[in-house]
């Protein structure tokens, strides 16, 4: 309740120096009024004022056209101040609006830097609307810039300020930016009301289970009585609240025991079962063969009739399509494949696979995070190979990467000219010791390949005199045979990777490896997207109360889109010696 007075404090204070000295009002100024006249009004009459009139009129109007969407012309009006000729107020008013401008254009940076200017160290004398509109500009420039605390801190700190619809959104955006930190940042803080909804967080995130997560609430609840978020629960944790918390009891397998994907599904359903047994719940596991269905309708008939709560399957991509078509399901399903990108979905409808979309936007994310800015991809031809590049384009394209050149992979005996051309390899000079060079606007290369692809690209890079550009991958190239001659061609490229495949003391993997030593290889993904799918599968309704839910999975780290497709986000190794070994996480 302490951030209420915070402003009131400083007025306090200007009021016993005004005994003392001038009227503090004589030295912050005054802020633009609200025009009564347009934006053309406004600067003519500027044009025709003294200087300090005139800036005042154009705080005003710029203002105004910022209001009215036109931000092109709020910056150009702006641009026409000096703002080192104003007064404070008037400063504090024109960088709070070159934040706004600079947040509607996508540049939270830029933002940040305006919101330090040595004026708001009078941000408290001004009138406490101006003072809120400048503190949720810094605080949706903190979340811009993925500085989730910083903004959670800054919401916190006016909420007491704030009253009907606004205060609301404030309220659950604390909990979006507060739900969303990673548990071992949800630590205590010198602000009470911060502390307590990091410890409402840590205490949802700890728990489980559905009736966990609501004895935990509960548990909060009485613990902080006064507390905002215990006078008004956040949506989400409401709808948690809500959710009868009805064991699962009888779930069916639907996978395809013959034919082309035999030994994908008996990788998937061993892992699933062996989750089972790991997990010791009560729970009937019922298989049906897709192979040998009649039709989806008598399936799920049959299902019904059985008493089956959850379906998991089917894995055929026509199959899941056809159950993305339709407006309603039986019964709830996670698909262990996923419907065409764009497809709508009926509400009973999950999707879950090892999507290499997924990893081509995991790269994009690393690779930015590692200071690289400018890309070029060499991805499969085909269909698939034009999902995965699209994915990491626009992932890459949305942090504000550039792509430079893309080029589907060729044959082995024309990657050496591709990646020639790609990186235009020219001669420096004319003299016999003159070597090569790669053009030098490309900060790393994103590569989407099998392991045979990927063990002709790195040599010919070094052979191309092009050894020192980054390589950033998915997990394909990697075939987890540990085979040292094999790996030594990859040296240096950094790749995405299940955490089965990087941890081999994961208690899971150690049980399997020992009934199925195949689990040690590439189809260990598949094993541990099957242990996934067990974990997965009592808590799609909690993933669907609380979005911003994250489950620590042996395929990845496992999160709901709007979408209702599982997206995974997985850890990252490098090939070094010979030898796989795993990297440090980056902050998102």
């Amino acid at each position: 309740m302490t951030a209420r007075f915070r402003p009131l404090i400083f007025l306090c204070i200007a009021a016993l120096l005004s005994a003392c000295a001038s009227s503090p009002s004589s030295t912050l100024g005054e802020l633009p009024r609200t025009p009564q006249a347009s934006t053309q009004q406004l600067l003519k009459e500027a044009d025709a004022s003294d200087p300090a009139k005139a800036a005042s009129l154009r705080l005003s109007a710029a203002d105004q056209s910022m209001q009215q969407g036109n931000q092109a012309q709020a910056r150009e009006i702006l641009g026409q101040i000096d703002i080192n000729q104003l007064m404070p107020a008037q400063q504090m008013f024109a960088k709070t609006l070159e934040a706004e401008l600079a947040l509607a254009a996508d540049e939270p940076n830029s933002a940040l830097q305006a919101l330090q200017h040595p004026a708001f160290e009078r941000l408290a004398e001004l009138p406490i609307d101006q003072q809120l509109r400048t503190q949720l500009a810094r605080a949706k420039a903190f979340e811009a810039n993925s500085q989730p605390l910083d903004a959670a801190r800054e919401r916190t700190f006016i909420a007491p300020l704030l009253s009907g619809e606004p205060a609301e959104a404030n309220h659950e955006s604390i909990w979006t930016l507060v739900s969303g930190l990673p548990i071992e940042q949800l630590q205590p803080t010198t602000d009470t009301d911060l502390t307590g909804w990091m410890s409402l967080a840590a205490a949802v995130k700890q728990a489980g289970t559905i009736s966990q997560q609501q004895r935990a609430i509960e548990a909060w609840l009485q613990q902080n009585p006064n507390h905002p978020a215990a006078k008004r629960l956040p949506d989400p944790l409401k709808k948690l609240s809500e959710l009868a918390d009805k064991p699962l009891s009888h779930v069916a397998l639907l996978l395809p025991m013959d034919g082309p994907l035999a030994s994908v599904a008996r990788a998937l359903r061993d892992g699933f079962l062996a989750a089972h047994l790991a997990g010791q719940q009560d729970l009937k596991i019922e298989l049906f063969d897709s192979t040998r269905l009649s039709s989806l309708d008598d399936f799920y008939r049959q299902a019904s009739a059985a008493g089956v709560e959850l379906v998991i399957g089917p894995l055929e991509k026509d199959m899941v399509r056809q159950l993305a078509d339709r407006d309603q399901l039986p019964i709830t399903t996670l698909a262990l494949n996923y419907s065409d990108a764009n497809q709508k979905v009926p509400p009973q409808l999950f999707q879950f696979g090892l999507a290499a979309e997924d990893e081509a936007r995991d790269v994009a994310r690393r690779a930015w995070a590692d200071g690289h800015r400018r890309a070029v991809a060499l991805t499969p031809r085909g269909d698939w190979g034009n999902r995965v590049f699209e994915a990491f384009r626009q992932e890459w394209q949305e942090l504000g990467g550039t792509v430079i050149a893309a080029e589907p992979l060729a044959e082995p005996i024309e990657l050496a000219n591709q990646i020639a051309d790609l990186l235009q390899i020219r001669s420096n000079g004319t003299g016999g010791d003159a070597q090569p060079s790669r053009r030098q606007d490309i900060d790393f290369l994103f590569l989407a390949a099998t392991p045979q692809q990927a063990q002709q690209v790195k040599p010919t890079l070094i052979f191309q005199y092009a050894g020192d550009l980054p390589v950033y991958a998915t997990s394909h190239l990697h075939a987890a045979t540990d085979n040292r001659t094999q790996y030594l061609d990859l040296e240096g490229i950094r790749f995405t990777e299940t955490p089965w495949l990087l941890d081999p003391q994961l208690p899971l993997r150690q049980e399997i490896e020992r009934k199925w030593p195949q689990a040690r290889g590439s189809l260990g993904r598949l094993y541990a997207m099957g242990a996934d799918a067990y974990q997965l599968a009592p808590r799609l309704n909690q993933l669907l109360a609380l979005p911003d839910t994250r489950l620590d999975g042996l395929s990845g780290t496992l999160s709901l889109t709007p979408q209702q497709r599982i997206e995974r986000r997985l850890p990252w190794a490098e090939f070094r010696d010979g030898e796989v070994h795993p990297l440090m996480e980056t902050p998102d």
